[in-house]
C-alpha cells in the first residue's frame, strides 16, 4: 500500500472528484496508525491537526484544492494571527531594536517605548540622544513604581481625604449651562464614594450624530423625543360638572413645537381605564363609563400629570451650540437605557452622572471608568490636584467583585476580615458582640487593628524582619581582645 499511494497523490488534482475521494481514504490510513481510535470523528481529527505540525503539511499535499483544506487553513490562521511587528515600518523596527539594546535586561512599558519612537521619528535630531532619552525615561519609570510592602491603600485614602476637607459646599452650578442644577464639591464626592443608587441632581450630556448635531431642527426633534411632555403643558383641561364630561383644549403653538398631533394625544389618553375619548372640532371630549363626581375629579388629577410623550425621569432639556461640537443636548434627569435607543443620539459619547445606571447598561468596567472620571472632575474643578492612580485604586476596590459597592459600613468596610478594623469604623459595640458570639479570630494583618493593639504594623518598614549588626559591636570586641 505504501508504494502505490505516492503515484496517486500526484495524479489527484488532474483527475475527477470520484478518484480524489478514493485517494483521501487511502491517505488517511497511515494517519490512523498514530491515533488510538480507528473510528474518530472529523472534529477530533481537525483538533489534532491544529496541535501537530506534520499532519498539516501531508494533508495540504493530499487534498490539492478541495473545500476542506480551505476551512482548515482558516482555522490555523485564526489560532496564530500575524504579529503586529510585521505591519510596523522599517524605521520604527530599527529604533525598537536599538531601545532594546540600550535597556538590556531592563523593561519599559510598551506605551512609553511607542511614545519615544513617535517623537524620535518626528524629530530626527533626537536619534543621537536616544541612549540618554531611554535611560532618563527608565529612571522616571522606576520612581513611579510602588515600593515593596508600601501601604498604597492608606496613602490613596489620605490623598483623597485630605483635599476633601478643603472642598467647599458649592452645590448648584454647571459650567456653561447655568439653568441646570448639578451637585458639585464635597456632596458630589460623598455621592460617588457611597455609590448611591440615585444622585441628588441627575443629569446627562447627550451628544448627537453628524446629521443631527449640525441641523437645529433635527436636534429639536431629538430633544422633543427625550423631554417628558405632560398634558397640562400642552392643553387646557376643563370640567363640565353638569354633564360630567372633561374637555381638553390643546394649544396649537406648543403642539407644533413639540411635534405632537391631536390624534396622538387622544390615543395616549385612551389608555386610562374606564374612559372614552372623542375628537370634536380640534378639542378632545372625555366621557366616563360610570359617571360620578368623585371619579371625575380623580380623572382630572390623573390628566394633569399624564405623560403624552418623552422618556421617564428626564424633566427638562436645554439645547446649546458648542463651538467644535455643534448642537449638544443637556438634560435635567437621567435615563441612559432609553436615551441610547433614540435615533440620532451618539451612544459612544453620551454621558450621565448616574454611576449605577452606567453599571447596569454598559457594564462594570464602564462604571469603574465613570467613578474615576467623576471623582477626578469634582476634585480638579475646585483646583485640587490628586493623582489619578489614587482614585483608580478606590474605583478598583469599589468594583472588584463585579458590583458597585460603597466604601462604608454597608459595602467594603463591612466585608473586612479583621474584627477590630470593623469596630474602629462604625457601630463598635455590635461588631464586637457579633464577633464574640461567632468566635471570630483577628489575624492582625491590617493597620487599624495593629494600632489598637499597640504593635508595629505589618507594612513598610514593619514588614521587614531583619536584624543588622552595626560597626560598634565589632569595635567593642576588638578592644576587648
Amino acid at each position: 500500500m505504501a508504494k502505490k499511494t505516492p503515484s496517486k497523490e500526484k495524479e489527484d488534482p488532474k483527475k475527477t472528484a470520484k478518484k480524489t475521494t478514493k485517494t483521501e481514504e487511502k491517505a488517511k490510513k497511515p494517519v490512523k496508525k498514530t491515533t488510538t481510535s480507528k473510528k474518530a470523528t472529523p472534529e477530533k481529527k481537525e483538533d489534532k491537526k491544529i496541535k501537530t505540525t506534520k499532519p498539516k503539511k501531508t494533508e495540504a499535499k493530499k487534498e490539492g484544492g478541495t473545500k476542506k483544506q480551505t476551512k482548515k487553513e482558516e482555522k490555523t490562521t485564526f489560532v496564530a494571527p500575524p504579529k503586529p511587528d510585521e505591519k510596523e515600518p522599517s524605521e520604527n523596527k530599527k529604533l525598537r531594536k536599538e531601545i532594546e539594546k540600550i535597556l538590556k535586561d531592563r523593561v519599559l512599558p510598551p506605551s512609553i517605548t511607542d511614545e519615544i519612537i513617535t517623537n524620535v521619528t518626528k524629530d530626527k535630531t533626537l536619534e543621537s540622544k536616544l541612549k540618554e532619552i531611554v535611560n532618563r525615561a527608565y529612571k522616571y519609570f522606576e520612581n513611579t513604581i510602588i515600593d515593596h510592602a508600601e501601604a498604597c491603600g492608606i496613602v490613596g485614602a489620605q490623598s483623597i481625604g485630605e483635599p476633601g476637607t478643603q472642598m467647599t459646599m458649592r452645590t448648584f452650578h454647571y459650567a456653561g449651562v447655568a439653568e441646570i442644577n448639578v451637585t458639585l464639591g464635597l456632596p458630589r464626592l460623598i455621592e460617588i464614594v457611597d455609590a448611591r443608587s440615585i444622585p441628588s441632581t441627575p443629569m446627562m450630556n447627550i451628544y448627537l450624530r453628524d446629521e443631527y448635531r449640525l441641523n437645529s431642527n433635527l436636534a429639536k426633534q431629538v430633544a422633543n423625543k427625550i423631554e417628558i411632555t405632560k398634558l397640562n403643558s400642552i392643553a387646557d383641561i376643563e370640567t363640565d360638572l353638569t354633564n360630567l364630561v372633561i374637555n381638553i383644549i390643546p394649544n396649537v403653538k406648543t403642539m407644533n413645537d413639540k411635534n405632537i398631533t391631536i390624534e396622538e394625544i387622544a390615543e395616549t389618553i385612551s389608555k386610562i381605564r374606564k374612559i372614552d375619548t372623542k375628537i370634536e372640532k380640534n378639542n378632545i371630549k372625555v366621557t366616563l363609563d360610570d359617571p360620578s363626581y368623585k371619579q371625575l375629579l380623580d380623572v382630572v388629577e390623573k390628566l394633569k400629570d399624564f405623560k403624552v410623550k418623552g422618556i421617564d425621569g428626564i424633566k427638562r432639556i436645554i439645547i446649546r451650540k458648542e463651538p467644535n461640537e455643534g448642537y449638544v443636548v443637556y438634560s435635567e434627569g437621567s435615563n441612559l437605557e432609553k436615551v441610547l435607543e433614540i435615533e440620532g443620539v451618539d451612544p459612544y459619547r453620551t454621558t450621565t452622572n448616574d454611576i449605577q445606571a452606567v453599571g447596569r447598561v454598559l457594564g462594570i468596567e464602564a462604571a469603574r471608568n465613570m467613578i474615576i472620571q467623576e471623582a477626578h472632575n469634582t476634585l480638579s474643578e475646585q483646583g485640587l490636584n490628586v493623582d489619578k492612580r489614587h482614585i483608580m485604586l478606590v474605583a478598583d476596590v469599589m468594583t472588584a467583585d463585579g458590583t458597585i459597592r460603597a466604601i462604608g459600613r454597608h459595602g467594603v468596610s463591612k466585608e473586612k476580615e479583621s474584627v477590630l478594623s470593623r469596630a474602629a469604623f462604625e457601630i463598635t459595640v455590635s461588631h464586637l458582640l457579633q464577633a464574640a458570639r461567632r468566635g471570630e479570630i483577628d489575624q492582625l494583618g491590617g493597620v487599624a487593628e495593629n494600632i489598637i493593639v499597640g504593635q508595629p504594623v505589618n507594612l513598610g518598614t514593619g514588614a521587614v524582619e531583619l536584624i543588622m549588626k552595626t560597626k560598634k559591636s565589632n569595635t567593642k570586641k576588638n578592644k576587648g581582645k
